[in-house]
C-alpha cells in the first residue's frame, strides 16, 4: 500500500497581480494532486487580484503593509496545514508539483524544501539560464547561511517549523528578499532540501534592466546585514560543523 501523502496549503503573496495571478491558480487547478487549501494574500492590490484569487476558490487573506515579507508570513500564519508551500504570483508549477512537495516532506526529517525552475520568457533557453542563475543564488547563500537556502517562487516549510521561527522574521522590513530572511531563521539546525524534481516556470521580469539588479542586491545585502548582526556566519558555520 502506498504511502498517505500529507496535505498541502499553497500560499501566494501578491500584490497588483491579477493577470500572472491567474495563471499560476490555473496551473494549480491542473495538480494531479490537489492542494488542501490555496492562501492568496493581497498585499495591497488596486487591481483584480483579491478577485482572482476569490474566483479560483482561493482563500483571500489581507496584508496591508507593503511588501512581501509582511505577506509572506501572513500567509504562513494562516494556512491550515502542516505542509507550507510557497508560490509567487508569475510561478507556474509543474502539473506534479504539490505531489512533488508532498513526497519531499513526507519525510519527518526535512524542515523545509526548495526546487528549482526555468524562466518562461527564455523558450528552450529557460531552463539553462534560470539554472545558471539559482546555482548561483544557492552557493552563494550556502556561505552566508551555513546551510542551504530557500527560494520563494519554489518552496514549502513544515508549518510546525515556522511556527517555532515566525517570531524571527523581520516580516516589518519591506526591503529584505523573504525566503533568504526566512532561511536564516531556520537556521543549521534544522534540515532544507534541494529537491530538483520540485519545479516550477516562472517569470525573469525581477532580473531585467539595471534598477530591478540594484534593487535586487540592495535587498541581498539588507538581508544579510540583519541577520548576520544577529548570528555572525562564522558562529553559524561553527553550529552547522558541530550538528
Amino acid at each position: 500500500m502506498s504511502a498517505v501523502l500529507p496535505a498541502v496549503s499553497v500560499v501566494i503573496p501578491a500584490r497588483d497581480d491579477a493577470v500572472a495571478l491567474e495563471r499560476c491558480l490555473q496551473a494549480l487547478a491542473r495538480q494531479a494532486v490537489t492542494p488542501a487549501e490555496v492562501v492568496v494574500v493581497d498585499n495591497g492590490s488596486s487591481d483584480g487580484t483579491a478577485a482572482v484569487g476569490a474566483a479560483h476558490g482561493a482563500r483571500v487573506v489581507a496584508e496591508p503593509r507593503v511588501g512581501i515579507p509582511a505577506a509572506a508570513a501572513t500567509g504562513y500564519d494562516a494556512a491550515r496545514n502542516e505542509i507550507v508551500a510557497r508560490l509567487d504570483a508569475d510561478s507556474v508549477p509543474d502539473e506534479d508539483w504539490v505531489g512533488a512537495i508532498a513526497s519531499a516532506m513526507s519525510d519527518a526529517r526535512v524542515d523545509a524544501v526548495t526546487g528549482v525552475g526555468r524562466f518562461y520568457e527564455h523558450g528552450r533557453a529557460g531552463g539553462v539560464s534560470a539554472g545558471a542563475y539559482l546555482g548561483t543564488y544557492y552557493l552563494l547563500c550556502h556561505l552566508a547561511l551555513g546551510h542551504h537556502a530557500l527560494w520563494g517562487s519554489n518552496m514549502a516549510v513544515r508549518r510546525s517549523a515556522w511556527l517555532a521561527v515566525r517570531e524571527r522574521v523581520h516580516r516589518a522590513e519591506p526591503d529584505l528578499h523573504d525566503d533568504l530572511d526566512l532561511a536564516f531563521a531556520l537556521g543549521p539546525g534544522r534540515t532544507i532540501r534541494l529537491d530538483r524534481t520540485i519545479s516550477v516556470g516562472v517569470s525573469a521580469r525581477s532580473l531585467q534592466g539595471a534598477a530591478q539588479v540594484r534593487r535586487r542586491f540592495r535587498r541581498a545585502f539588507r538581508t544579510l546585514g540583519v541577520n548576520w548582526a544577529e548570528v555572525p556566519p562564522w558562529e553559524r558555520w561553527a553550529l552547522r560543523l558541530a550538528t
